[in-house]
């Protein structure tokens, strides 16, 4: 039986991150999960797209917005099922197993969210991410996002939009999407940069604003 899953990651300047992402990928291909990996690359000046072809990715370039990167990387993929990842997030040890659990529960998910920082308020922000996820069914994409191709063409895939991708199509899935056991690690270097509360609370009010009807072009220019 053929590999079911294509992983599609989207990637601006990722040369630092991407090869400990890429690293936690290999149980996926030793478990015989992985039908292929997708890099859709908005435009990197650095070695990016070279990190990537050295490990056999699919590479597929275009404009510099998540939305469309998720969009264009979903649109050649084959496998039955997509498992859509940050270029900054690293999969936990046993994904492999959950993902496959998962895909036989038939349901789109998301992992927990942990970032890369002993900090406790990066313990704070996180749990914030997470209760969100489960209270009103809206899990980022730096959490992992896993969809069928049925779903996620029922619900006419990621927009064409530079900032709120993740939401949109969450709101999509809605009440279906389920919490995988296990969290993914995300890079902490925008938080740190900008500081854990200020960057916090900015993600929050786009989050409001988004959600009263803001234009996400708008919103990009906040982020």
């Amino acid at each position: 039986m053929r590999a079911v899953l294509s992983i599609v990651i989207p990637t601006l300047n990722a040369q630092e991150a991407l090869p400990v992402v890429l690293s936690s990928l290999m149980e996926g291909l030793e478990a015989g999960l992985v039908r292929e990996l997708i890099v859709s690359d908005g435009g990197s000046r650095d070695a990016t797209r070279q990190i990537a072809d050295e490990v056999g990715a699919i590479i597929v370039a275009g404009s510099a917005s998540r939305g469309g990167q998720l969009r264009r990387g979903a649109g050649i993929a084959q496998g039955a099922w997509l498992l859509f990842l940050h270029a900054d997030t690293q999969l936990p040890e046993g994904w492999s197993a959950t993902v496959k659990a998962q895909i036989a529960q038939g349901q789109p998910a998301y992992f927990g969210l942990r970032f890369g920082s002993d900090e406790v308020v990066a313990r704070l922000v996180a749990g914030w991410a997470n209760l969100r996820s489960r209270l009103f069914h809206l899990p980022y994409g730096d959490q992992g996002l896993l969809i069928s191709r049925i779903d996620y063409d029922a619900v006419g895939g990621f927009p064409d939009i530079p900032l709120m991708e993740d939401v949109a199509i969450a709101r999509c899935l809605g009440r279906r999407l389920m919490r995988m056991p296990g969290h993914v690690t995300t890079s902490a270097a925008r938080f740190e940069r900008d500081g854990w509360l200020l960057r916090g609370g900015r993600n929050l009010l786009l989050l409001v604003r988004y959600l009263c009807g803001a234009n996400p072009h708008d919103l990009r220019r906040r982020y």
